[in-house]
Order: structure tokens, then sequence, then C-alpha cells
């Protein structure tokens, strides 16, 4: 069993959700939320913002934590148990472009009902609806926005 550990965003701009849709050898299609990969030394904040922009090229700033998810995938040499941190950030503008490299072709920014029926993964579904709701509050609540929250 190898262990891995990632970290996401769920990015929000004026109430859209930030969306990727990957294609790896037409083996592979779905939409997904940024995250990646922990680097060695690397906070998980860190790694959180800095995979957002490589992988959707949108500036985003971390409001807060909203927690893990973890799911397990095989590889022909062993099982992969992954744990995956997820953040609620804020971008400041629409603008995304999908990392080609890493195989995403489409990006971009979509109404709640929209992202959480693209969602390819329930467990990225399930973090989406809990980051929305935390937005929802900070709205509410005026926070929103508001840099002396974070």
């Amino acid at each position: 069993m190898i262990e891995a550990t990632s970290c996401g965003g769920v990015v929000i701009f004026r109430g859209k959700v930030l969306v990727l849709y990957k294609n790896y050898k037409n083996k592979y299609e779905g939409w997904v939320l940024p995250k990646g990969t922990v680097e060695s030394g690397e906070e998980y904040k860190d790694t959180a913002t800095r995979e957002v922009k490589e992988e959707t090229g949108a500036d985003a700033t971390i409001i807060k934590y909203i927690g893990k998810s973890q799911y397990t995938f095989s590889i022909p040499q062993d099982t992969v148990e992954k744990q995956v941190h997820w953040y609620l950030m804020m971008s400041d503008s629409y603008y995304s472009k999908p990392q080609k490299e890493e195989y995403f072709v489409d990006s971009g920014y979509y109404k709640y009902h929209e992202a959480y029926h693209l969602l390819k993964f329930a467990n990225e579904k399930q973090i989406l609806e809990k980051a929305y709701n935390e937005y929802l509050d900070l709205k509410k609540s005026n926070l929103w926005g508001n840099k002396k929250y974070f």
C-alpha cells in the first residue's frame, strides 16, 4: 500500500465554482476540482494554492480549511491510499487556463448546481457542498471578501 497526500481548492468567484475537465488518452474523462501532490517540505496551504495556480492559471486566496477526503485506487504495482486536504478559496476573476501537460482540456466557472452535477466523483461533490455552504454562510455574514476574516 502506497500512501499519498494531495491538497486542492474549491475556488469561487462571484458565486461560481471553478472546475476542470480531464481527458487522459481517452481513458479517463471527467470534471474535477483542482488538486495535486504535496511536495517535500511544503505546507498543505501552499500546495493547494500552487496546484490551483498550476492546473487552472487562477490566482486564488485561501479562505478556510474545509476538510479531507480519502479514497484508494490501483496502479499496476500496488494500491494507492490517497488523502486530499481541501480549502475554500476565493479568486479575483473568472480567468482560467487548463494545464495541458496534466491532460486538462477545459476549465471554467459554473453555478453551484451545474458544477455539482458536472463533477465525476462523489467525494468531490461532498467537498463542494460543504465548501459552498461555508461560502454562503460567510456571504450572509458579510465576511466573504473581507480580508480581515482570513
